[in-house]
């Protein structure tokens, strides 16, 4: 067996991986990371798979990575990352027949005047909800962003809103967002703009923690935008992957990490499946599930049985089918204003929503399925020939329904809901590729099932509750081990910034603070046990 010591090890070299070694490494830490996949990005990936067509293969606009504080301190655009824009950010059709789709244009402005034109009063309420957001954006992603508990963002935002003010704030974002978007406007496409996007994730549209998302996605839509990166998803990680070379991080691809070596209750090393055996004198982070850290890289002496426990009740998000096509021409929309839109949520107004919803939660393959529809050439020219499409569209099987029967017939659903909202739409298809939850975890362990944020976003698994009670955050039970995926607050989306808080808890216990840090840490713990 061959052996090789560093500082530290990063296991997984997804956005979240790459992000913490090259957090690590402007350190002055040694960093090895380590690669199941013949090329590093994870869920960040982009492909041909039509001659002519780039295609993201997984996720493909990053507002949260706009916005990011991680990506913000790599300085990524000094090493190659160009973000591109559609010139609407998203759309949402009322129904299959709606000619006039409402949009989010560029100018808030813009926006504003379409919403007050389809309701009075929808307009002033958008430029009301900008100004709120304006004023807290700072402090909220922040709040949002960083570490339980984040301290600083609370701080901020009470100095912003100030005491009356941050308790109806606190107020609006633990609505649900079906009751959120009914408070704050009265037209219904107003209201669809923040129920589409709280569709993003896998919390109903009656559940609390749906208005947060709603509100967060809406907000980022009319400031940054819905960004893409030039050439494809990849070009993210290609940016990542020089960033972290260009600190010193070493990256080997095609090499499974099978075992993390536990002695006195700190971890000392890593096996691979090809016989290698890395120490680590620092860390070891893992951008991996939490369910995959402490069920199989751990030995079960190395995790408590009260941890084991809480890690039976760990729940994943939704399976996605996703059905990429190589078109040989723009989507004949039924409304021209889709037509100049990088994102559409196809197949739902506010009840169609919740029934589509309720059939996730009931186990019935969706007849009438909601999707989140890209076109990738509308938002960056580079993706396929001039005047041709390059898209996608996603949506969700019932939660435990991963079968590829059941991912065909929805496939099939997905083409017939896009052909109602674009007639002519399957004349367009020159090619066209189904991705099932089984083929998206082989090519990316951590899509468990097909699931893509990592654990559900529901709030019972979301802040310190994420992964499990006691178990929350970046920290371990073992010492010098930290979870780096998105399976630690503050969970899905690419932003980095789970990577970067694990990085930023393994520095801070490298210091002479550090005892004590990992003192206290380990007496919450205790208690939450």
């Amino acid at each position: 067996m061959s052996t090789e010591t560093v500082d530290a090890v990063v296991i997984g070299a997804g956005p979240n991986g790459l992000t913490a070694a090259a957090a690590l490494a402007d350190a002055g830490w040694d960093v090895l990371v380590l690669e199941e996949q013949p090329q590093p990005g994870g869920a960040v990936r982009s492909a041909e798979l039509h001659p002519g067509f780039r295609t993201d293969l997984f996720s493909a606009f990053y507002p949260l990575g706009a916005v990011s504080p991680a990506f913000a301190a790599l300085d990524l655009e000094s090493h190659g990352l160009t973000w591109s824009r559609s010139p609407n950010s998203f759309g949402h059709p009322l129904g299959p027949e709606d000619e006039d789709a409402v949009v989010v244009a560029r100018r808030a402005e813009d926006t504003a005047a379409d919403l007050e034109r389809r309701c009075a009063g929808d307009g002033e309420a958008w430029m009301t909800l900008v100004e709120q957001w304006n004023r807290v954006r700072s402090s909220l992603l922040k709040l949002l962003l960083s570490p339980f508990p984040p301290v600083r963002g609370s701080t901020s935002l009470l100095r912003a809103l100030g005491p009356a003010e941050s308790l109806r704030f606190a107020r609006m974002l633990a609505l649900p967002v079906r009751r959120l978007s009914e408070e704050l406007f009265d037209g219904e496409a107003a209201r669809l703009l923040l129920l589409g996007n709280a569709m993003h994730s896998d919390i109903p549209p009656d559940a609390p923690g749906s208005g947060v998302m709603g509100y967060i996605l809406t907000m980022l839509a009319q400031d940054v935008g819905f960004p893409c990166p030039v050439g494809g998803a990849g070009a993210l990680t290609d940016a990542l992957v020089r960033r972290g070379e260009h600190a010193g991080v070493q990256i080997r691809c095609g090499d499974r990490v099978t075992d993390i070596d536990v002695e006195d209750g700190t971890a000392v090393a890593v096996r691979t499946a090809g016989g290698s055996r890395v120490k680590a004198r620092r860390a070891i982070l893992a951008d991996v599930s939490a369910p995959a850290l402490y069920g199989k890289l751990l030995a079960s002496s190395s995790v408590t049985e009260r941890a084991r426990a809480d890690l039976q009740g760990f729940e994943w998000d939704t399976p996605v089918v996703k059905v990429n096509y190589a078109l040989d021409s723009p989507v004949p929309w039924r409304s021209e204003s889709l037509s100049r839109t990088g994102t559409v949520h196809v197949g739902a107004d506010s009840n169609a929503m919740v029934r589509w919803s309720a059939d996730l939660s009931t186990g019935v393959v969706p007849e009438s399925p909601f999707l989140l529809f890209g076109q990738m050439t509308t938002t960056d020219p580079t993706r396929s020939p001039a005047g041709t499409e390059s898209a996608w569209a996603y949506t969700h099987l019932p939660r435990g329904v991963t079968d590829d029967e059941s991912a065909d017939l929805l496939a099939e659903r997905i083409d017939a809901q896009l052909e109602a909202y674009a007639p002519g739409f399957r004349d367009t298809i020159l090619g066209r590729t189904v991705q099932r939850p089984a083929d998206l975890e082989a090519a990316d362990a951590n899509l468990v099932g097909g699931a893509v944020n990592g654990g559900t976003a529901q709030i019972h698994q979301q802040l310190f509750l994420r992964p499990a009670p006691g178990l929350g955050g970046s920290r371990t039970p073992v010492g010098k081990l930290y979870l780096a995926s998105a399976g630690a607050h503050p969970g899905g989306g690419v932003h980095g910034m789970c990577g970067w808080n694990a990085a930023d808890a393994a520095l801070q216990d490298q210091r002479a603070t550090g005892p004590l840090r990992r003192g206290l840490h380990a007496l919450g713990r205790r208690v939450m046990s």
